[in-house]
């Protein structure tokens, strides 16, 4: 039985944990402090417990059993602009250069990203506007004065 997986978006991050099949949420240890995760099934060593990559919002997180077979975790990332390179401090770290971010919508965004991201796009298309409204400017295609 593997100790667990995680999947990560900006905004949160999903711990799965396999646990034999038939357990109850009554069986299952789970405390969330804004910088600490640990959970296990109660009476056994924990499966998890350690130090968070970055913090939490505690009152955003919860876990539920899936199929009476794994604990899931739904942790809300204090800073919803950063990507994990861990869950818990000991881990390997990731290539966070490497992760595929997921598609955003604008109101996504907190106030400043959403700005800068407005003043990209506002430029880009200036610049397409530009090449379309002066298509072929150098070359006189079609002119009769060839």
């Amino acid at each position: 039985m593997d100790n667990y997986s995680w999947t990560q978006s900006l905004q949160e991050v999903t711990v799965n944990i396999p646990v034999p099949h038939g357990t109850k949420s009554r069986l299952v240890a789970c405390e969330i402090k804004k910088n600490h995760l640990k959970v296990g099934l109660k009476g056994q060593p924990p499966i998890i417990d350690g130090d968070l990559f970055q913090s939490v919002k505690v009152d955003d997180c919860f876990w539920s059993i899936e199929d009476s077979k794994s604990i899931s975790i739904l942790l809300t990332k204090q800073n919803q602009m950063e990507w994990w390179k861990y869950l818990v401090k000991g881990e390997p770290e990731i290539d966070t250069q490497k992760v595929e971010p997921e598609s955003s919508k604008l109101s996504d965004l907190d106030p400043e990203t959403r700005q800068t991201v407005e003043k990209m796009m506002l430029c880009m298309f200036k610049k397409l506007a530009n090449s379309v409204s002066q298509p072929g400017a150098t070359e006189n295609h079609g002119s009769p004065n060839k």
